[in-house]
């Protein structure tokens, strides 16, 4: 059976989830001293790949303290409260605006449904499970957990969401940034370095937000990023400040480019095309050399949902 985890240092494992492609969704698993967490959880069908690392690992079920999703997005805890049922010591911390939708997902269903409709839901997701309320809590902001010897520390980080928040791992000094920080696809990488992107995907799109959870995570002088989408990038504080100077200008180009296009007729079909352009004159600066239909491939799927959350957030702006 194929071995979907990969050790990355201080405990921590990265597990490729499977959904939609490969290296697209992370889940991440911190281990130390016997205890467990698991940060994200990917769908329910990745939910299998999870607890075969557990036993890769030779860890007991029961030695997971804590599931922490980032933010209640299908793709990073769609498969919460399935997981749960399998973790008998487990505890889910999700943010407190997150928190209830994971308790009874009705509405998370409700709206996910809207958006694509019974079959892809099916497909992609599977049926949201209830995390049962006494295994559950909200976290608050500063919080800190303690996990075997190492400190976990919680702070609210909208802009992409704004039941969204961070985790910073004291021991690989690291955050887990779930899309706070951006997605980054190892096709992207150009000897070694990572380009990476914001996302503005539906609903909760605030730049300004995004913008101030950015440099509030940069406080920290982080060593790494750990995203969902995909994997770690930088490997110092130094090569994290150049990512992230990297991604603000990126974020303000795309505030500009949006504001530009906020009049336009066939708004979403402009914004798309104006994302498109940004993002391989971008990539080309990098010096990707990928095929121009790779690159598109690869970059469809965020390119639709970035214009739609971009269009979301102009039509809540204030009119001139």
């Amino acid at each position: 059976m194929q071995d979907h985890h990969q050790a990355l240092g201080h405990g921590i494992y990265q597990i490729d989830t499977g959904f939609q492609r490969d290296h697209f969704d992370a889940a991440y698993l911190i281990v130390d001293q016997g205890e467990a967490a698991f940060i994200d959880t990917g769908t329910n069908h990745s939910v299998a790949r999870l607890l075969r690392t557990l036993d890769a690992l030779g860890l007991d079920r029961a030695a997971v303290r804590w599931v922490i999703p980032t933010h209640v997005h299908l793709d990073h805890a769609g498969g919460v409260g399935l997981l749960m049922q399998a973790l008998p010591e487990a505890r889910l911390l999700a943010h407190p605006r997150g928190l209830p939708h994971l308790i009874n997902p009705v509405k998370l269903w409700a709206g996910a449904m809207a958006v694509y409709g019974e079959e892809e839901m099916q497909r992609s997701y599977g049926q949201l499970l209830r995390v049962d309320a006494d295994r559950a809590e909200a976290s608050t902001e500063g919080q800190r957990i303690r996990l075997g010897a190492r400190e976990l520390l919680l702070i609210d980080t909208p802009g992409h969401a704004r039941h969204h928040h961070a985790i910073f791992d004291s021991a690989s000094r690291c955050w887990f940034t779930g899309d706070t920080f951006g997605l980054s696809y190892r096709e992207f990488d150009v000897a070694g370095r990572p380009w990476i992107f914001p996302t503005s995907t539906p609903v909760q799109f605030e730049p300004e937000a995004m913008r101030a959870s950015i440099e509030r995570m940069m406080e920290a002088s982080p060593e790494g990023m750990l995203l969902t989408h995909y994997g770690r990038v930088g490997q110092s504080s130094d090569e994290v400040r150049a990512l992230a100077a990297q991604l603000l200008a990126l974020l303000d180009q795309t505030v500009s480019l949006s504001l530009a296009l906020r009049g336009q007729t066939q708004r979403h079909n402009a914004l798309k095309a104006g994302l498109q352009s940004l993002y391989e004159a971008e990539l080309t600066r990098h010096g990707c050399t990928l095929p121009a239909s790779e690159v598109s491939r690869l970059l469809a799927t965020d390119v639709e949902l970035n214009a739609q959350g971009i269009a979301i957030w102009l039509d809540k702006l204030p009119s001139d």
